[in-house]
């Protein structure tokens, strides 16, 4: 059971910035633009931990006295992750002095170098794993996973996250008013919970009071996002399934300056055209990611696709759209129960990991097929050399071989934290109850629960049928439950049949009357309680 006190449930919220190295030099550095008026450009990415991370920012740096704070984002398709050759471009046309990154940069040495020959500082804010030198011409590099980071807590930090630690410093020394940096947590409790980072006691404390602040968000554009994506109700849920994928869905397929424009827009009529342009990109990526899997999963291999399954890390190669490939690599790694890395006719790629398998070290076996790549322990980035693909295969399942690995599917399954032998047992005040825990993340999951029961109905849900209702009873209560893009061993559950299941839990209000319903997460063992 978790051990859940009055400090988790109701964190005090702490004005002082986490211990994090190099963000003395850097505020310091930002001090210095202010008092010399200098014209700043703040370097972000384009995800949505990167986009709320410049927004952060350029609220943290205008707030402090910055006279000029100019943004720009990496373009997906011509930039490719980090810092590019257009920053020194547009630093140097726009008379820049100072450039800010967010959620990049630790690894962007010749770049910051060649920025500092034309006369123009980099402060580095950056959350990602250091997996080479830092760049020493950087003015300064904050980053919580430096070697000499002596801050547990400020580890798991979201890039948002760093960058609100710089606000908070800039409060400290008194550049923004006390208080007023509280409001950017909007969009830290955002960037945190779709970056997936560990909900520990620091990020706690962010996305506790940040789901505060989202409830009378002063930002239209994100107002007017959570109108048309149709959130009724501020939760995890809809952060990680409504929100964020929308803001997502800007850089994905077309550009993330969409999604910048609309959390920095002041205009009601601006937010409402660029909130349903993002809705309009997000169905077209769900589009372009289904028609992937489709292919991937076909018995008679397209010509264009290549497959390579028969290791213990999944390789698939098409015709498919870059903002796309990391989410297809995601649902290879449900259905397969493997790593996976999934690439694009131009061999750029996405890799999804679980367990003890870390991509990071991964990548730094095939470097001499790589052009470039980085990223996380579950999660990265990657492009090849031409005509590498294979080899690529070769080396990176050699890697996860050598590495005698075992029971890695175990990471995979859910576990139940209670079972409840009552149906009767599940009502609106549980699930008031659960919410308190609310934001959930890795290290605080929404609660499971075991059930098992008979089921009166199984019913096929969506266009294509693709969705799964299990109706189970016990006595007079009758339970929904659903499972959203079912493997077929649930379309074979049939009326009449004990199950044991295990499910979360949450509110359903139609038409004035609120009830309960479950998502299925998972099958559980049948006991022998079913066998007589």
């Amino acid at each position: 059971m978790r051990e859940v006190d009055e400090d988790f449930l109701h964190p005090k919220y702490s004005a002082k910035p986490a211990d994090i190295p190099g963000l003395n030099e850097a505020v310091k550095r930002i001090s210095e633009a202010v008092k010399n008026h200098e014209k700043v450009l703040i370097y972000g990415d384009y995800d949505v931990d990167g986009v709320t991370a410049t927004t952060v920012m350029k609220d943290a740096l205008t707030l402090a006295g910055v006279s000029e704070v100019l943004t720009m984002l990496p373009d997906r398709f011509k930039d490719g992750y980090g810092m590019s050759e257009r920053v020194i471009q547009r630093a140097e046309k726009e008379g820049v002095k100072l450039v800010v990154t967010v959620d990049c940069g630790t690894g962007n040495q010749e770049i910051i170098a060649r920025l500092k020959e034309i006369g123009i500082d980099t402060v580095v804010t950056d959350h990602h794993e250091v997996m080479c030198e830092l760049p020493k011409d950087a003015v300064a590099v904050v980053n919580p996973k430096r070697q000499d980071s002596k801050g547990k807590q400020a580890r798991e930090l979201a890039g948002v996250g760093v960058a609100f630690m710089v606000a908070k410093k800039l409060v400290e020394v008194g550049l923004i008013p006390d208080g007023q940096e509280k409001w950017m947590l909007d969009l830290v409790l955002i960037g945190t919970i779709c970056d997936a980072m560990y909900m520990n006691k620091l990020n706690r404390e962010l996305c506790f009071y940040g789901m505060k602040v989202i409830q009378k968000t002063r930002r239209p554009g994100l107002a007017e996002l959570m109108r048309v994506a149709r959130v009724s109700k501020i939760d995890t849920n809809a952060i990680g399934f409504m929100i964020g994928p929308r803001l997502n869905a800007g850089g994905r397929m077309e550009s993330a300056e969409i999604s910048l424009s609309l959390l920095n827009t002041t205009s009601k009529a601006e937010a409402a055209r660029l909130a349903l342009k993002l809705d309009e990109l997000n169905s077209a990526r769900k589009t372009e990611q289904e028609r992937a899997v489709k292919e991937i999963e076909s018995e008679k291999r397209l010509d264009e696709v290549v497959v390579y399954d028969d290791g213990p890390v999944m390789i698939a190669k098409g015709d498919w759209h870059e903002g796309v490939i990391g989410i297809i690599a995601g649902r290879l790694v449900e259905q397969y129960k493997k790593p996976a890395f999934v690439f694009n006719n131009d061999l750029k790629g996405s890799g999804r990991s679980f367990g003890e398998f870390n991509l990071a070290d991964a990548l730094k076996a095939c470097e001499d097929v790589m052009i470039g790549g980085g990223g996380h322990a579950a999660a990265c980035g990657v492009k090849l050399m031409e005509g590498k693909l294979e080899e690529f295969a070769e080396k990176v399942n050699d890697y996860y071989r050598s590495l005698k690995l075992t029971s890695q599917e175990r990471f995979l399954r859910q576990k139940a934290d209670l079972e409840i032998a009552d149906l009767s047992e599940i009502k609106v005040e549980l699930i008031d109850e659960i919410a308190q825990l609310e934001p959930f993340g890795p290290g605080n999951e929404e609660p499971i629960f075991r059930i098992k029961s008979r089921v009166m109905r199984t019913t096929t849900m969506g266009a294509d049928g693709k969705h799964v209702k299990i109706e189970v009873a016990d006595g007079d209560k009758i339970l929904p439950l659903v499972k959203f893009y079912a493997e077929p061993e649930y379309m074979r559950v049939q009326a009449g049949e004990n199950i044991a299941l295990l499910v979360t839990f949450m509110k359903n209000e139609w038409c004035g009357r609120i009830s309960v319903e479950g998502s299925i997460k998972d099958f559980d063992e049948v006991g022998e309680e079913w066998n007589d």
